[in-house]
Formats: C-alpha cells, sequence, structure tokens
C-alpha cells in the first residue's frame, strides 16, 4: 500500500490501489487494523502520562540524589548528585489542545549545580514483558522555559530495558541493562510532540523511561523542562495520546493506586477507619485498601492525624503498620496517655490536611 496514516498507525491504501486491486487491499487493510486494535498496550504502557493524577499533592518537591519523588503519580524525579536548588512539580496551566497537566522539573534561581534533573517512568515487569521482541513507539510533548540552560537546548532521551525483574533505580543499572532509545532532542520554548522508535529484546523483563538534562552555569528564573502526554506503544506509528486506562479517569486513578494510595479530604475531616484501644497509649486499626496494590505496601506516610474514642480526641505520636498484605493493612496508632483499653474508636484527620498513603512503588 502506498499511503501511511500515521494518526491510524497503519497503512492506508490510495485510490489507484484500490481501482488496480481493491479485494487484495482491503484485505491488508483490514489485516493491518486488525493488528493495530489488538496489539498489547496499544493504549499507552506508561500510566498517568498525561500527568493528571497528583496523590501526594501538587506543592513542588526538592530533588535530590538520595531517592526517587513523586511529583505525580507513577513519574518519578530526582538528580545525578545534591540536596538542594531544583525542584519538579505539577502544573495545571500547559497551553497545550487537550491536556490539562505536565510536570516541570526545574532548576531553582541562582542556583549554579550543573547535575543532571531527570523525570522517568520504570515500569514493573509484569507491564513489560508484553513489550518484549516487539517494535516500539515512544513519544512525548515537551516545552523549554525561557532560560533552559542544557547545552544547545538538548534533552537526554532515554528507553532502558533489562533482564532483571522489578527491580527499583536508575534503568542505566538494570541487570542486563540495554538502551533501545538513546539520544539527545533539541527542545523549544513551544509545546512540540517528540516521538521514537525502538526495538525491544526479546529477553527483556523490564523497562523504564527517562528523560533528563544537564543544566549550564546560573540558574534563570525558567531553567526548567515541562512534559505530558508520554506514551510507550507496540508499533513504529506515533498515535494520538490516549490514558493507559482506556481514556477513563476512574481507571487511570486505579492503576495508580496499584503503586499508591492516600487517604485524605481537604473539603471535609475525614474518618479513616475503626479500631480498638490495645493499651492507655496504643489503638490499632484494619485498614481496606480499594486497589490491591503491587505487592505488601513498603512505605507508610501520613500528617496531622488523630484517634477518637467519642469521650476524647488524641493527637498521634506515632503511626506504624508491620502487618498486611495488598489489600489490607494492620494499623497500630500511638498517643501520650488517656485512651481506655478495650474501648473502641477511630482514625482520622485532625486538620484538613492529614492524611496516611500506602506506598508500593518499584
Amino acid at each position: 500500500m502506498a499511503t501511511t496514516t500515521t494518526n491510524y498507525g497503519f497503512d492506508v491504501p490510495t485510490s489507484s490501489d484500490l481501482v488496480k486491486n481493491g479485494a487484495t487491499q482491503i484485505a491488508l487493510l483490514g489485516q493491518d487494523i486488525d493488528t493495530f486494535l489488538f496489539r498489547p498496550f496499544s493504549r499507552n504502557a506508561i500510566i498517568n502520562g498525561g500527568c493528571e493524577i497528583a496523590q501526594r499533592g501538587t506543592a513542588a518537591v526538592t530533588l535530590t540524589a538520595a531517592n526517587f519523588l513523586y511529583p505525580v503519580d507513577r513519574m518519578f524525579a530526582g538528580r545525578s548528585s545534591g540536596t538542594t536548588g531544583a525542584t519538579a512539580q505539577q502544573i495545571n496551566s500547559t497551553t497545550l489542545t487537550g491536556f490539562n497537566n505536565a510536570v516541570r522539573v526545574q532548576r531553582t534561581a541562582g542556583n549554579t549545580s550543573t547535575n543532571d534533573l531527570y523525570i522517568g517512568q520504570s515500569l514493573e515487569t509484569l507491564n513489560s514483558t508484553p513489550l518484549a521482541g516487539q517494535t516500539v513507539t515512544l513519544s512525548f510533548y515537551a516545552r523549554a522555559g525561557a532560560n533552559y540552560s542544557a547545552a544547545s537546548s538538548n534533552l537526554g532521551v532515554r528507553l532502558y530495558s533489562g533482564t532483571g525483574t522489578d527491580q527499583s533505580g536508575l534503568g542505566s543499572a538494570f541487570t542486563g541493562t540495554a538502551s533501545p532509545v538513546s539520544t539527545s532532542q533539541v527542545i523549544t520554548t513551544s509545546w512540540v510532540r517528540y516521538s521514537f522508535n525502538a526495538t525491544i529484546s526479546s529477553a527483556a523483563t523490564q523497562l523504564q523511561f527517562l528523560a533528563f538534562y544537564t543544566p549550564s552555569g546560573t540558574a534563570g528564573a525558567a531553567d526548567y523542562v515541562d512534559i505530558t502526554g508520554v506514551m510507550l506503544e507496540v508499533g513504529s506509528q506515533v498515535s494520538p495520546f490516549v490514558r493507559a486506562g482506556g481514556g477513563s479517569m476512574q481507571q487511570e486513578l486505579a492503576l495508580c493506586q496499584r503503586y499508591y494510595q492516600r487517604f485524605g479530604d481537604t473539603a471535609t475531616a475525614s474518618l479513616f477507619c475503626t479500631g480498638i484501644a490495645n493499651s492507655t497509649t496504643s489503638m490499632v486499626f484494619v485498614m481496606n485498601l480499594p486497589v490491591s496494590m503491587r505487592v505488601k505496601p513498603t512505605v507508610l506516610d501520613y500528617s496531622a492525624l488523630q484517634v477518637s474514642d467519642s469521650a476524647s480526641n488524641y493527637t498521634i505520636t506515632g503511626l506504624s503498620s508491620t502487618i498486611g498484605n495488598t489489600t489490607q493493612q494492620y494499623v497500630s496508632a500511638s498517643v501520650s496517655s488517656g485512651l481506655t483499653q478495650f474501648r473502641p474508636g477511630y482514625l482520622q484527620q485532625n486538620t484538613l490536611s492529614g492524611y496516611i498513603g500506602f506506598g508500593a512503588e518499584l
């Protein structure tokens, strides 16, 4: 067939083709459409590629080399060295048609550190193996700030593969690491969609998308890069962006909650669960998780919580969760004193900024 329509991702016959050999051309088109529609991850292997879900909040996080931070769900951010002078956060004014949100990675004005700043996503093994041996297309939208300081306005782009299982950290350190995509892309201060083709090794069991820049000199007020609309799909043609959940925000949230779940309400003080005092300084609870997590949560974070036994409220001095599984967590809350052993109570927000979160990231 003669014409390729990239919005569809399959070849479309020309009028001349149809006149000369219409039946054959229509049969070939049907086969191509079947292949396109029923390919694995035809919609998107990147979860929250539109940067819409930010369960941890939308405030800027200060990047460090010690660990990944998540300015939006599933999208990690960090820097190659240092603990200050760079941030990442969700932005909600993109001026990009079809997108409400993006992630901004930025060097703080006046900062002189030239360590790499990066944003990316690691796919767990269960979601990586269907792409093994496949031709894939990685795509995203990006724009630079007015003071973007990378040499020649370059943005580094990587698609790493590895042969380990659910490994953490940068893909360059994966077992059996390879770089099916390894390039630099010149970006501008306008939104542009970039795409890259690659063939994934048949032995690959884990993938990671990474975009990064190496700043130079002293940062101006707008030394940043914005990224959104990240897609990883099977095939050599770039398709219109869709969420990994197939279009539904609720499905996308559920996919994110496999890795992190936060409970809290900024409008009305929330009661999370009921429990019972097992001493004068401790109350225990069982929390049911709405989505089964990737593994038993390894991270518990919280802020501004209290327990109540209907007689009084008690500010929490400590919270732990060492027993549980992927759908249920046994939570123990410590207070200074005052509880009555075996009296029932509940765990709730102390202020509207209070929350409790469970993490099972890679």
